[in-house]
């Protein structure tokens, strides 16, 4: 202890003459010792010592002593506050004097933004005194509650100030004086300014002029406040700003303006009295003399007076109470006592007869700040606001800069709150008052009006004040974990003055924007605990009231309802008003009847008055009035509006992920840094419709003066938008240069660009305007575009920044609309018959869509929802249903514009009109308006097309178009009136339709118009009414739209020509999708449109300027799904046609010229395409990689130009990636090669391979240089180094070895997994390596030291005990990506060593990750036979690749671009180009396919997304589809059909069976019981039993009805397959072993097995009945066919791979399907293979045939999709003709014939060649090198050369691929098989060359 000091025990015996002597000893301790900490303990003895003698002095009067004690409270108050200043030194905030961010004061000591002064905060807050906080007896419970609440202190909440450039205009007075206060305050070199702010600093005090020009400035302000005569809020807020940065001469000024200004003011000028108060709080304290606030508090006393009890009375009272706080804050000395303060004391106790709580409170809080206010009492009394702890917490709190020191605060409170004074002096007793005054105030549960009251009529200072005063310090300084602490603690917790105040400033923090959500969610919540805990707050009506109407108030403030804490204050308030308390019920019910009343909240500046006074020092023009306007039309809300927030996914590929919704999406991102928002769409989705509500909503939320600028811009109607756009719509908005330039430089804009389609731009029109570029406009972007006007590459035209950056650019985010939900489309209907008045219910609009399925999928685009629920009522009666044909999107649209135009003709002919257009109405009229409308609707719209390309926008003035193709279309009355009529819309000179599909369905109607050739059907002529007034003029701009000429329209009926005036001729729709579809639907409905457009391409063999009609008429054939299967279109002409996913399968093309057709996805088996030109035609896909064994790696090399692939049967095969062409065979494996890896310089190859060896190979020889064998076990994986002196390779032996990259030979071997190592890579600096294994885990290791540094854990083992599979590093090198076994990816972040990211949607292993080169997205492949792509930052699946049979093994993307390689077990690597596969559809593998009973559909299901699609069996048209996700609990494995169609069976992962109806879309029943995943199922023939099999080795037999269980067979093996007998008596059961068992319910009673071919699995994969025969397809490629009667075998041969799927034709024919591709229809008799169907693109994985007799029809579903309708024709030998096929998305061209073709690339060939097509010499030489492998013959020998001249000549004569076989054979004979290939070049290229 230290010298002096006395423990509490031996302090009460002192008398209070010793106890004042002890307490002098330690008070000279404090002030000799030279550690403040040791001072402040001697000071704390001192006080000890005090305050006994206090408490002894109260009992003995001795003045002797009550004068000493007063004494040394004065020199302790003195010593502390001089040890503050100490501390404040020592920790540099001393007189604060580097600024760098404002802080907007919150308490409630201000009613603007508190003391510029205490806005100013350092910028570096490490050096921000952190008080330490003891432990102290808690009061009750007080500071257990409110855990969740203020839990940390957090930094205040700021904002962020530029510095200006010299001379430059400065953006606001805030600006002003940020710089202001830099130059004023001296800094130290030890100051933390910011290295900007230091530059600037250094800059301005060398620029002599721009220091002026700043001082000069904040004069100028302040004289432009004197001259402004409104004085309003907003300039008052703008001046006091200045007050910490004025000299004193200038504060003097300012300070008599506003004191002038209040004097001579007739009313009460709220504003000023706050701005005065403000002045004086943010004043330096050395400018504040005493007799100006003297004059200050004289004025005020006199304005209460003068002033009525009023609301005015309430302002005035928070102004004066500001007054007081400033005064005492700044120990002004000298006030009169008797002549000031008792009276203005007087004036404030009066208020007291009010009956307003919050009056009388603000009243008290005035009358406590009065009462601090420095006057002219006794030394005893100022010695009791001096003492030490007081002085800090009452008198000079405003001014703590350290941080308040919590436990000496509250310790000071006890001191007021428990201790008296003795009525020393004969002082009026004040001391005798001041005790027990809180005492029994704290514990009564008296009103708070009587308290307030009461302290009104006393001289007595409050705790409540000081504790009050000191929690605005906490809040201001973000100490808001200590403002709860001192809440809880206070010993005033209680006093419901105090609980008033807190919530008070509660519900200003919530209410205070510039709080994040978190802490006003919090203030909320601390509310709502003090109104619920009685116990610990008390039962105070009054203040639970005052919580209601703040909560009250914060939930209904304009603006608010949608942000966090409105919505949580709306909740509370819910929950307070409803909790089940007597007395609380009965104040609610009060507070009810009384209403809410709303008092004001103080938080935060008004807005900054436009313009304000520095903009009009500066003359800076104002711009807030325009702006104004803007808003006001904008916002403007119509009847009509029928708006539902839309959803959206993240990408065009993202349809599996679930919608979100776009508008709080948009809104996030206008919170990020993020510049461009992409909103993509199809026609109709609802893009304008967003982007209109979008800016309604940003303009709602807009703040005057400071808010960013919300600017529509409807592209199509600017020209040449990507020059200037932004200063284009503020030109049209009628600002003047100088306001726009204002705005260019000063405000911030938020652009809504709406229409990038639409006025047909390629530009980034965020890069070429120049948005954010130095100098220019500060702007997000977000913008709207039809997704199918963009290409595949689209994001170059989007993205900010660097074009060649493809994707992932961190500046741009893109949105696809998603269709409306089920609910959407009601909240349309109800939100519709809600505006409008019409005679269908709500009821009935839902009936009538229930009753049109195709009715109910158009009307989820918002467009066509709108435009439905207007023309429904009129097509059909409420309760029947519409005809497909009605529903179709052109026939509605014929319906929306008759209606409009019915509507147009009543409206006008009501309308006054002047005799000239009343004669034209009634000519219209009598001629038939609405036919005329439309004629005018085709020439406007053509007119848009062929003399603006397009554009939609028509700018027309009649002085400068005068004469025209304008002039004739808006000049004449005729015209103009139609133009009144029709569905078009006017903005000044700007002319267009008002809506783009509107447009563009008047050019369809131009190209076939079905009215006119009614019209024209029933006369040979067509009346003269029915032709528009001529377009010909005398101008040079002479043409013809064509209507006149409608008649030749009957061309095709009468034999003539088609017409050459259709816009078919002119113009190329193959990027006017929308026109294209509307036709399309035309052509499907009517057959003479479908005849006029064969004519079309039937002429253009003729004659070649039917080019463009043709092209356009077949790609609206083939987009309404037209078949041509078998057609002759040899000759025809149809360049740049749209061809893609067509079905071309036979067609002659001979000749024909192809020019740039798109032919993506199309079917031209069997086509005939010799000397067709083929330039320039687009196929969109690569080749395929195939060999006979399983691909296990792959790897491309570092610069991206070889590919090597690891196989099953050892060896690697490497390919130039610029043609695709093998270049090397490696072999020396004995064992697949389970690891591939190129050197960085792509000179070596590594491999590692499960013969436990590791092999280098040399690209140049392709010899193996090294092989090394030192693992112990399989090798799994190699890596080398990215510096190429490393080798790196991973084990089953549970070891790393580090290795000489030219050797092999090991260095380090890095032991630590506990099972072996799967993977293994090196990061991209070489520092570290990745590796994972067996036992789970990712492990990071230190390459130079060889130490593991991090164990990452998160993947599980399966049941196969295998754990990581494959692992790779970010190119950036800060994320690890690794897959496993548990079916997951994990992402990895390699500083912190935590999982950031779980990316789970696989079914199954994932055996392969890799990242893109940008690191941004990350590539996955599966045994699930599925490829993903990833999005690393979101987590979200972007693209999906199903399809496959066979799993995928490995996958590798290309460092040069978004190639991504993948191979499977069934020996192919697929190659797929990102950008543009992104918009292809998802290849999905055929799981079943079913023949309907009654013929009308054919269902088939996929695996993948368990999707089933219904196609008509007689055209193959898709009828509807239907998904089953949602209804499937785990991945669907296997399906059956019931033998009616209507209901689907499906086995799946989780071991349920769920049965899904057909006709509802639910699932039925679920059949639970199996231990493992289903495997197989399959219905009874009558339907009412169902058979099901799992791998565990079970089979059950359920009841279809009930559900239950009727047989239960155990043990019976590993079951594959199972099947009922034709007549369901038996139960056929394959297993993995290749057996068949029969059982007879619970009885097995026969069992028939037969040996596998060798070297193959004998798994049975299918099984059927046909009477006595049972048919089984095996694994060893066999067909087993056995009589159940006889017990004879028949094994049929001839599939050259696995047979997947058999079945029986009702009349016996048995055809069996496999993954060789093939067919085969076979005599169930003898056994032979009647047919072999081949020419097929992918495996046959399902065979179903038709169930009528007089037919055999034949129906197969493949891998890719594909379904075939096969017609069989029974012979001698089976005739199979294919009748349709619902295609696929790949191309197919097996048997087509391109021999002769010109144009053709060499890529492109390759591509039809690997896909099957034949023909020409240089086929042969592709075929013959493809399959047979290099030789080197030792000499040259007559034969060969005989040999070779022989196979020319064979196949130039016979022209048969058998030739290939021959070529083969006699290469062999004799043994010179490569000179037979170099032989067939040389010739074939010496022929080429010379003839």
């Amino acid at each position: 202890m230290a010298s002096g000091s006395t423990g509490p025990s031996s302090r009460k015996s002192l008398s209070p003459q010793q106890a004042l002597e002890h307490a002098n000893v330690c008070l000279q301790n404090a002030l000799n010792a030279k550690d403040p900490d040791i001072a402040r303990v001697h000071c704390h003895d001192a006080e000890a010592s005090l305050s006994q003698a206090k408490k002894d002095a109260n009992q003995t009067d001795d003045q002797t002593v009550t004068k000493g004690i007063a004494t040394a409270y004065i020199d302790l108050g003195n010593l502390l506050e001089s040890l503050d200043r100490a501390r404040a030194k020592k920790l540099g905030y001393a007189h604060e004097p580097r600024f760098a961010e404002f802080s907007r004061h919150n308490g409630p000591m201000q009613s603007f933004s508190g003391s510029s002064r205490s806005l100013m905060r350092s910028q570096d807050d490490s050096s921000k005194h952190a008080f330490t906080l003891e432990q102290r007896p808690q009061r009750g419970e007080d500071t257990t509650v409110l855990g969740h609440i203020f839990d940390v202190n957090v930094r205040p909440p700021t904002i962020k100030i530029k510095l200006p450039d010299a001379d430059e205009t400065l953006d606001s007075t805030l600006q002003l004086v940020y710089c202001l206060s830099l130059l004023k305050t001296t800094h130290s070199p030890d100051d933390m300014l910011d290295p900007v702010a230091q530059k600037w600093l250094q800059d301005t005090k060398k620029n002599t002029d721009e220091y002026e020009r700043l001082h000069g400035m904040a004069i100028d302000v302040i004289e432009e406040f004197k001259r402004d005569e409104r004085k309003d809020a907003k300039a008052v807020a703008e001046v006091v700003c200045l007050a910490p940065v004025l000299d004193m001469e200038a504060f003097q000024g300012l300070l008599e303006e506003f004191y002038t200004g209040i004097e001579r003011s007739s009313s009460l000028n709220v504003h000023q009295i706050e701005g005065l108060a403000q002045l004086v709080q943010g004043a330096d304290p050395a400018y504040l003399v005493g007799k100006d606030l003297v004059k200050l508090l004289e004025l005020l006393n006199m304005r209460l007076v003068d002033t009525p009890q009023s609301p005015q009375h309430m302002q005035l009272t928070l102004a004066v109470s500001h007054i007081l706080d400033a005064i005492a804050d700044t120990n002004v000395t000298g006030l009169d006592r008797n002549e000031l303060h008792e009276a203005l004391s007087s004036c404030i106790e009066g208020l007291k007869k009010s009956s307003d709580p919050f009056l009388v409170y603000h009243a008290a809080y005035a009358h406590q700040a009065l009462l601090c206010a420095t006057d002219d009492k006794t030394t005893w009394q100022a010695a009791m606001r001096h003492t030490g702890k007081v002085i800090q917490g009452i008198p000079t709190l405003a001014n703590v800069k350290n941080g308040l020191d919590l436990t000496e605060f509250i310790h000071a409170l006890d001191g007021i709150h428990q201790k008296d004074f003795p009525g020393a002096l004969n002082d009026g007793g004040a001391v005798t008052s001041t005790c027990g005054r809180v005492t029994s105030f704290a514990v009564s549960d008296r009103s708070l009006l009587e308290s307030l009251k009461e302290s009104l009529s006393s001289d007595c200072e409050r705790d409540w004040y000081a504790a009050l005063r000191g929690a605005d310090i906490l809040i201001r300084d973000g100490e808001l974990a200590t403002f709860k602490r001192l809440v809880c603690e206070a010993p005033c917790r209680l006093d419901p003055a105090f609980l008033w105040g807190v919530c008070q400033r509660l519900g200003e923090m919530a209410a205070n924007p510039i709080w994040n959500d978190n802490n006003r969610q919090s203030a909320v919540a601390f509310l709502g605990e003090i109104y619920r805990d009685d116990e610990a707050w008390g039962r105070h009506a009054i203040v639970k009231q005052w919580i209601l109407n703040i909560l009250m108030q914060l939930f209904s403030s304009p603006g608010e309802a949608s942000n966090a804490h409105a919505s949580v204050a709306g909740t509370l308030l819910r929950e307070l008003v409803s909790i089940q308390d007597v007395e609380k019920s009965a104040l609610c019910r009060a507070w009810k009847e009384k209403g809410p009343t709303c008092y004001p909240l103080n938080v935060t500046l008004p807005d900054i008055a436009s313009p304000s006074l520095i903009d009009r020092v500066q003359r800076r023009p104002d711009v807030e009035g325009k702006i104004r306007v803007i808003k006001e039309n904008r916002t403007r809300e119509r009847k009509s509006d029928v708006y539902v927030s839309p959803q959206a996914r993240s990408g065009l590929q993202a349809a599996s992920e679930s919608p979100f919704s776009l508008m709080d999406k948009v809104k996030e991102f206008l919170d990020s840094d993020q510049k461009v928002f992409l909103i993509l769409g199809d026609s109709g989705a609802g893009k304008s419709t967003f982007c209109r509500q979008l800016e309604r909503e940003l303009w709602q939320d807009y703040k005057e003066g400071t808010g960013r600028i919300p600017l529509h811009i409807n592209l199509p109607t600017f020209d040449k938008p990507e020059h200037d756009m932004i200063f284009k719509r503020l030109k049209r908005a009628d600002f003047s240069d100088q306001q726009i330039q204002e705005l260019k430089h000063h405000r911030k804009f938020i652009l809504i660009c709406d229409g990038y389609d639409e006025c047909r731009q390629t530009h980034n029109l965020y890069t070429s305007n120049r948005l954010n570029q130095p100098g220019e406009w500060d702007v997000q972007m977000v913008i709207s575009c039809r997704s199918t006007y963009i290409g595949s590459d689209y994001q170059c035209r989007f993205q900010p920044g660097d074009r060649n950056q493809k994707s992932g650019s961190p500046l741009l985010q893109e949105a696809v609309l998603a269709p409306f939900s089920t609910d959407q489309v009601e909240e349309c209907i109800n939100q519709y018959v809600a505006i409008w008045e019409t005679h269908w219910k709500a009821e009935d609009f839902k009936q009538a869509l229930d009753l049109n399925p195709d009715l109910m999928e158009l009307v989820k685009k918002p467009y066509w929802m709108a435009l439905t629920l207007d023309v429904l009522p009129c097509m059909v009666d409420p309760g029947h249903n519409l005809s497909k044909k009605s529903a179709s999107r052109v026939l509605l649209l014929d319906r929306f514009v008759e209606q409009w135009l019915e509507r147009s003709k009543k409206r006008l002919g009501e309308k006054e009109m002047n005799p000239q257009e009343r004669t034209a109405f009634e000519k219209l009229s009598a001629e038939g308006f609405t036919s005329n409308g439309i004629r005018y609707i085709k020439m406007f719209a053509t007119a848009i097309y062929k003399e603006q390309h397009g554009h939609p926008v028509v700018e027309y003035s009649q002085s400068v178009d005068r004469g025209t193709w304008k002039d004739n279309l808006l000049g004449p009355t005729e015209m103009r009136l139609l133009y009144e009529a029709c569905p078009l819309s006017q903005d000044g000179h700007r002319y267009q339709f008002i809506h783009r599909s509107l447009l563009e369905y008047g050019l369809a109607r131009a190209v076939y118009d079905p009215q006119g050739m009614r019209d024209m059907s029933s006369s040979s002529m067509p009346s003269s009414s029915m032709r528009m007034p001529s377009m010909d003029t005398s101008t040079d701009h002479i043409w013809s739209l064509g209507f006149s000429s409608e008649p030749k329209y009957m061309a095709v009926m009468v034999g003539e020509e088609p017409d050459s005036d259709s816009p078919l001729m002119w113009r190329n729709f193959e990027n006017d999708h929308f026109v294209v579809q509307l036709l399309a639907e035309r052509a499907q409905h009517e057959p003479m449109f479908k005849e006029q457009l064969l004519s079309y391409i039937e002429y253009s063999k003729k004659n070649k300027k039917w080019c463009t009609a043709a092209a356009n008429a077949i790609t609206i054939l083939v987009r309404g799904g037209e078949h041509f299967i078998g057609s002759d279109l040899r000759g025809i002409r149809i360049p740049g046609a749209d061809l893609s996913y067509g079905v071309f399968d036979s067609v002659q093309f001979q000749g024909a010229d192809m020019r740039d057709v798109k032919l993506r996805g199309a079917w031209l088996r069997e086509t005939n395409l010799r000397n067709a030109d083929l330039t320039g035609v687009r196929f969109d896909e690569l080749l395929c990689l195939r060999d006979d064994s399983s691909v296990v790696s792959c790897a491309y090399s570092a610069d991206g130009k070889l590919f090597a692939v690891g196989l099953e049967q050892g060896n690697i095969k490497v390919y130039l990636t610029s043609n695709w062409k093998r270049i090397w065979t490696l072999k020396g494996h004995t064992s697949s090669v389970l690891g591939v890896t190129f050197s960085s310089d792509g000179d070596r190859i590594a491999s590692a391979s499960s013969d436990k060896s590791i092999r280098l190979w040399e690209m140049g020889s392709g010899a193996c240089a090294h092989v090394v064998t030192d693992h112990s076990g399989a090798a799994n994986c190699v890596a080398y180094s990215p510096q190429g002196d490393q080798l790196v390779s991973a084990s089953d032996d549970k070891t790393l070895r580090l290795r000489d990259s030219v050797t092999g030979c090991w260095r380090r071997i890095l032991p630590g997994h506990e099972k072996g190592v799967r993977c293994v890579a090196y990061s991209p600096k070489g520092n570290l390596i990745a590796s994972g294994g067996d036992d789970a885990t990712v492990r990071l290791w230190n390459v130079g030291t060889g130490e593991c540094i991090h164990i990452l854990t998160g993947h599980r083992t399966d049941c196969y005990s295998i754990g990581v599979c494959s692992i790779a590093f970010s190119p950036q090198g800060d994320q690890v990506a690794s897959s496993g076994s548990d079916n997951t990816i994990r992402i990895w972040n390699i500083e912190t060593a935590e999982c950031s990211k779980v990316l789970s949607g696989h079914g199954n292993r994932v055996m392969s990750v890799a990242y893109f080169r940008n690191g941004a997205q990350v590539a996955s492949g599966s045994l699930d036979g599925t490829l993903r792509v990833w999005d690393v930052k979101s987590g979200e699946c972007q693209h999906t690749w199903t399809g496959l049979s066979t799993p995928i093994n490995c996958v590798a993307s290309s460092p040069n671009g978004d190639l991504i390689a993948f191979g499977d077990s069934g020996g192919t690597v697929r190659l797929l180009d990102l950008s543009v596969e992104t918009s292809r559809p998802i290849q999905e593998a055929v799981a079943e396919v079913h023949y309907s009973p009654g013929g009308v559909l054919v269902a088939s299901c996929t695996h993948a997304s368990s999707t089933i699609r219904h196609l008509d069996a007689e055209t193959g048209v898709h009828r509807k589809a239907t998904t089953l996700d949602g209804s499937v609990g785990g991945t669907v494995y296997s399906i059956a059909f019931s033998p009616r169609g209507n209901q689907i069976c499906l086995g799946c992962t989780n071991n349920d069976i769920l049965l899904w109806d057909v006709e509802t879309r639910n699932v039925e029943k679920t059949l639970t019981g199996h231990a493992g995943m289903i495997y197989s199922v399959a219905y009874s023939p009558e339907g009412d039993r169902i058979a099901s099999s799992s791998l565990t080795g079970s089979v059950r037999i359920w009841d279809t009805k009930t559900g239950e269980c009727r047989i239960y067979l155990r043990g019976v093996g590993k079951i594959k397959r199972i099947a009922f007998s034709t007549d369901g008596r038996l139960t056929a059961i394959g297993g993995t072993d290749g057996s068949i068992q029969l059982w007879c319910d619970t009885t097995c009673i026969d069992t028939i097995k037969w040996d596998a071919l060798k070297g193959r699995d004998g798994d049975v994969s299918s099984l059927a009945f046909s009477g006595v025969w049972l048919a089984a397809g095996r694994k060893d490629w066999t067909v087993g066919l056995w009589n159940t009667q006889t017990r004879i075998l028949k094994v049929l041969k001839g599939h050259g791979h696995v047979v997947l799927c058999v079945a029986f034709s009702p009349k016996g024919i048995l055809a069996s399907g496999g993954l060789d591709r093939t067919v085969r229809l076979w005599d169930v008799e003898s056994g032979q293979c009647r047919r072999v169907i081949q020419n097929i693109q992918e495996g046959v994985t399902s065979i179903t045939w038709s169930t009528t007799l007089d037919v055999n029809e034949l129906f197969t579903g493949c891998q890719d999709g594909t379904v075939l309708k096969w017609q069989v024709v029974e012979g001698k030998s089976y005739d199979v003709h294919l009748r349709w096929g619902a295609t696929s998305a790949s191309l197919s061209v097996a048997g087509a014939s391109i021999r002769g073709v010109n144009g053709l690339n060499r890529l492109n060939k390759e591509l039809l060649w690997e896909r099957g097509a034949t023909g020409g010499l240089d086929y042969l030489v592709y075929k013959v090198k493809e399959r047979m492998p290099a030789l080197t013959p030792p000499k040259i020998t007559l034969g060969d050369i005989l040999g070779a001249v022989f196979a020319v000549l064979s196949y130039l004569i016979i022209g048969s691929f058998w030739v290939i076989t021959a070529l083969a054979l006699i290469g062999v004979a004799f043994q010179w098989l490569e000179l037979c290939v170099d032989i067939v070049s040389f010739v074939y290229n010496f022929f080429k060359s010379h003839f």
